[in-house]
C-alpha cells in the first residue's frame, strides 16, 4: 500500500471552520483530523468527547495554507522527498500545493509536480504533490521503510526516557526544597532540654 486510505480525505478536508456543535466555545475552530474515523475536521471539544483514544493530528495555518508539524505526521507517514520549513520555531510541511508565479531560471530546485521553487534538494513541495507523484510514476511511497520505522521508534523511546529523567529530577529537586536536610548536630542541639530549674534559697 503506497498511500494510506485516510490521506486523500485529509488533503480534501476544509479546516478552520466553526464547529456546528461547539460554535460558541472559545476553541471551536475545526483544526483536528482523525486517522481512524471517516469524518471531517473537528474541534478541540469534539476530540475530547468522540476521539479520545484515536490517532489525531492537528492542522495549523501558515499564510492561509494548511500545514502540519513534522513531529506529528512523521509518526504515521513516510515524508521523505517533501520540503519542510521552520515556522514559529516548529518544523512543518504543507498539505497541498501553493500557487506560485513562474519560477525564474536561477532557481535550482523545483517541485516535480507543480514547479514551485524549493529551498533544498527535495522532490515535492507538499504532501499533495507527493501523492500525485506516486500515482503518476509509483517511484515514491508514504509507507515506512523498515529502517526508518525502527529509527523513528528508537527516537520516540529516547525522547520518553529523557522526559522521564527530567521529570524525576524536578520531583527530587522540589522535595529537597520543601524538606531540607538538616545536620544531626543541629537537630540534637535543637532537641536538647534544660534541666529542672531550682530556686535559690531565701536568706534569713
Amino acid at each position: 500500500m503506497l498511500v494510506p486510505p485516510w490521506l486523500e480525505r485529509l488533503l480534501h478536508t476544509a479546516f478552520f471552520n466553526a464547529c456546528r456543535t461547539h460554535g460558541d466555545a472559545a476553541r471551536s475552530e475545526c483544526n483536528m483530523f482523525c486517522l481512524d474515523c471517516k469524518s471531517d475536521g473537528f474541534c478541540f471539544y469534539c476530540r475530547s468527547s468522540k476521539h479520545e483514544d484515536h490517532q489525531v493530528i492537528q492542522i495549523r495555518r501558515s499564510s492561509y495554507h494548511d500545514v502540519v508539524r513534522v513531529s506529528e505526521i512523521q509518526k504515521v507517514l513516510e515524508i521523505n522527498d517533501v520540503q519542510t520549513y521552520v515556522i514559529n520555531s516548529a518544523r512543518v510541511l504543507f498539505l497541498n500545493e501553493r500557487p506560485q508565479p513562474r519560477v525564474g531560471k536561477a532557481v535550482s530546485h523545483v517541485c516535480e509536480i507543480c514547479g514551485r521553487s524549493l529551498l533544498d534538494t527535495f522532490r515535492f513541495c507538499s504532501l499533495g504533490c507527493k501523492l500525485v507523484g506516486i500515482k503518476s510514476n509509483g517511484d515514491a511511497s508514504f509507507t515506512f521503510r523498515e529502517k526508518n520505522k525502527v529509527a523513528i521508534q528508537r527516537g520516540e523511546r529516547i525522547s520518553r526516557r529523557v522526559k522521564e529523567e527530567k521529570d524525576q529530577e524536578l520531583r527530587e529537586g522540589s522535595q529537597q526544597e520543601i524538606y531540607p536536610i538538616s545536620s544531626p548536630t543541629i537537630l540534637s542541639i535543637a532537641r536538647r532540654r534544660k534541666g529542672i530549674p531550682h530556686r535559690a534559697p531565701f536568706r534569713s
